[in-house]
């Protein structure tokens, strides 16, 4: 494929965001502004997560992408302070609801409350209405409660006994999730997993990195001085921008048949909403290079990280990893 046939419109090469119609909103912003506020974001996380530039890169991605991450790794790697980090850098609300067994799902959504004075029955927003929500250890909680995500991250609304009321934009959900002491936890279901657009793992710090993280927290924890360097109207500006980022027939064809590859060589394979997330990732991911249409080379840099955790492999000895690398070697860029 060609740089030529990369810009190629073919139709409509933008991915619309569920839901939204007409005209953006939001006024997009210029593509090197879009890609200059990305960078800001990554370099003020910096500021308090060492090391880790990929994976704030790949929040702020998913972020801009309409997608929700999901942060596994053993505790103590710096998922919450990271999901912290990047929500104080954007100058939104932020909610933070730590996952319990004994969490209900009106704990995460609200609740109608009788009011006495008024006699009726008023409603009490959740921690969900927020522009970031940190789900921290979410799988500590019962399906039960972790479903009252569900219709919240893929319709971005909430409905309580029959009223359905709309979230605020922007709206991410970043969650974090133990994979250690499984005897103590419960799996996310499919549908749930698959509403994340991407999911991460952070890993130990080298000897180095992890001096410097000492040497930063010594006294006062950095992210007590951290302050936002945009606002969630700018964001939804640079969102747009993403949105416009052309996306040819022949990438289009190319995600579909990387889709296809893990149907047929799964148990699970990849859903088509797992394939819109990596349209749209890797919208952005042409937008970080400031460029103004998507590439095969954008589409292999988000595959491992938005399609692997959607995979159930046919055998014990695989991993979602594995295929997504085999889709890569074997599905031909035409």
């Amino acid at each position: 494929m060609t740089a030529e046939d990369a810009r190629s419109d073919g139709g409509d090469t933008t991915v619309e965001a569920a839901g939204e119609t007409g005209g953006p909103a939001f006024e997009p912003l210029p593509i090197d502004r879009a890609a200059a506020l990305i960078d800001d974001v990554v370099d003020n996380v910096e500021r308090v997560i060492v090391g880790k530039r990929d994976a704030i890169e790949h929040i702020v991605v998913a972020t801009l992408a309409r997608g929700h991450v999901l942060l596994e790794d053993v505790p103590g790697t710096g998922k919450t302070m990271l999901a912290r980090a990047v929500a104080t850098s954007v100058d939104a609300s932020f909610r933070r609801v730590q996952f319990t067994p004994d969490l209900l799902p009106s704990d995460v959504t609200g609740v109608n409350v009788f009011n006495q004075k008024t006699g009726e029955f008023e409603f009490q927003p959740g921690p969900v209405f927020a522009n970031v929500v940190l789900a921290d250890e979410i799988n500590r909680a019962p399906p039960k409660t972790q479903s009252a995500l569900l219709e919240a991250m893929e319709e971005r609304q909430v409905t309580v006994d029959g009223d359905t009321r709309a979230l605020p934009e922007p709206f991410a959900v970043i969650a974090t999730q133990n994979d250690v002491e499984t005897g103590r936890t419960y799996e996310l279901p499919m549908a749930e997993i698959d509403r994340f657009a991407k999911k991460l793992r952070l890993g130990y710090p080298d000897s180095e990195q992890e001096t410097e993280i000492i040497g930063r927290t010594a006294g006062h924890h950095p992210i007590e001085e951290l302050t936002p360097v945009t606002d969630g109207e700018t964001l939804r500006r640079a969102r747009e921008t993403a949105g416009e980022i052309r996306l040819g027939e022949p990438v289009r064809n190319y995600i579909s048949r990387l889709a296809e590859y893990t149907r047929n060589h799964a148990q699970l394979g990849v859903s088509p909403r797992g394939s819109i997330a990596l349209a749209r990732t890797s919208q952005v991911r042409a937008l970080l290079d400031g460029r103004e249409y998507v590439t095969p080379d954008d589409v292999q840099a988000e595959a491992p990280t938005v399609l692997a955790h959607r995979i159930r492999p046919r055998t014990g000895s695989e991993s979602g990893d594995d295929v997504v690398s085999a889709a890569l070697s074997n599905v031909a860029v035409e």
